[in-house]
C-alpha cells in the first residue's frame, strides 16, 4: 500500500506572488483524484519542538516562530506569515508520519510546504524553514533504522542536508543536481569530513541535462554506492524544478524520467530494506510539470 501525506493547513503558508505557492499542492491534489491511484490518505500532527532540535538550534526555532507571528521574511526569498510556522511543524511532522509508514512496511509520499533541504541548523533560506528530511532521518535512525540513504534529485543541491549529515557516517547523503546553481554549493570534491568522509556523493551536471544524464547517474553512480552503503531506510528530498518546463532552473528532465528516477531507488529500497521509502516534497514551480511528474512518481509507489 501506498500513502501520500497532507494536511490542508499547508495552504494556509501564504507566499503571496511567490514561486513556492499554495497552487502548488493544489495542482498536485487535483490532478491526483482526476488519475484516481489507490492511495491511502494520512493527515499527520505537527513536529513537536524536540524533533525539531534534533536538526535546529533553540534559537533559530524561537526566531522562526517569532517572524512568524509578525509576518516578517527570513530573507527576501524565504516569506513567513502567522500561519508559516504552524505549517513548517506540519511539514516536518508530515515527513516523520510518512517515516513511520514506511517503517512499517507502507511507502510514503509526505505533499508538504515549505520545503526543505536549504534550512541549515541556524538558518532558514531558499524558501525553506526546517530541514524536513533532516528531521525526519534522525526520527528514521530513533526508531532502529540506523542507516539512511538520503537521495536528493531537486535541481537545487540540498546544502542544508548535505551541512547536517556531513561527518556522519550513519547517513549516505547523494545528490543530483545543476550546477553551477543556487545555493553554489554541491562541487563534486565535497565528499564528507571526518569519519562521514565518503558518505556524501554529489553529482553536479550542467544546465540542459535531462533524462538520460540522470538516468546514468542513477544507474551507474547512486546505485553501486546505494548497495554498497546498505540502508536501513531510503529517503528522497523529491524536487521537480529539473523539469524541462520548470520557470527557475535550466535542465530538461521529463515527466517520464522523474519516473525512471523513482523506479530506481524503489528498486534499492526493495533489494536493501524490504521496500523502506518514505519521500517528500521539495521544489517544482510549473504547475503542470510539478503536478504530472508527482503523480507519476506516484504510480511507481503504488505499482
Amino acid at each position: 500500500m501506498t500513502s501520500i501525506v497532507y494536511h490542508p493547513e499547508y495552504l494556509l503558508h501564504d507566499t503571496g506572488r511567490h514561486p513556492e505557492s499554495k497552487e502548488r499542492l493544489i495542482a498536485i491534489m487535483q490532478l491526483n483524484e482526476e488519475t484516481g491511484i489507490d492511495l491511502h490518505r494520512i493527515k499527520p500532527e505537527p513536529a513537536s519542538i524536540e524533533e525539531i532540535r534534533y536538526v535546529h538550534d533553540p534559537d533559530y526555532i524561537a526566531k522562526v516562530r517569532e517572524y512568524s507571528k509578525r509576518g516578517i521574511p527570513l530573507d527576501p526569498d524565504t516569506i513567513l506569515c502567522k500561519a508559516s510556522y504552524r505549517a513548517a511543524l506540519l511539514a516536518a511532522g508530515g515527513m516523520i508520519r510518512a517515516i513511520d509508514l514506511a517503517a512499517g512496511g507502507e511507502n510514503a509520499f509526505a505533499l508538504v510546504r515549505p520545503p526543505g533541504h536549504h534550512a541549515l541548523p541556524d538558518r532558514g533560506m531558499g524558501f525553506c524553514l526546517f530541514n524536513n528530511l533532516a528531521i525526519g532521518a534522525r526520527h528514521a535512525q530513533k526508531i532502529g533504522c540506523d542507516r539512511v540513504l538520503i537521495v536528493d534529485w531537486d535541481v537545487h543541491h540540498g546544502n542544508g542536508t548535505q551541512y547536517t549529515f556531513y561527518d556522519d557516517p550513519s547517513v549516505f547523503y547523494f545528490s543530483v543536481h545543476q550546477y553551477p546553481h543556487y545555493p553554489g554549493t554541491g562541487s563534486s570534491d565535497e565528499t564528507g569530513a571526518g569519519a562521514g568522509k565518503g558518505y556524501t556523493l554529489n553529482v553536479p551536471l550542467s544546465a540542459g541535462s535531462g533524462d538520460a544524464a540522470y538516468t546514468r547517474a542513477f544507474e551507474e553512480i547512486l546505485m553501486p554506492a546505494a548497495l554498497r552503503f546498505y540502508p536501513d531506510i531510503v529517503l528522497v528530498s523529491a524536487g521537480f524544478d529539473a523539469h524541462i518546463d520548470d520557470p527557475l532552473a535550466g535542465m530538461a528532465v521529463t515527466t517520464e524520467g522523474f519516473g525512471r528516477m523513482a523506479s530506481i531507488v524503489s528498486s534499492i529500497a526493495d533489494r536493501c530494506c524490504e521496500g523502506r521509502l518514505a519521500i517528500t516534497l521539495e521544489g517544482g514551480y510549473d504547475l503542470h510539470a510539478l503536478s504530472q511528474s508527482v503523480v507519476g512518481v506516484l504510480e511507481v509507489m503504488a505499482g
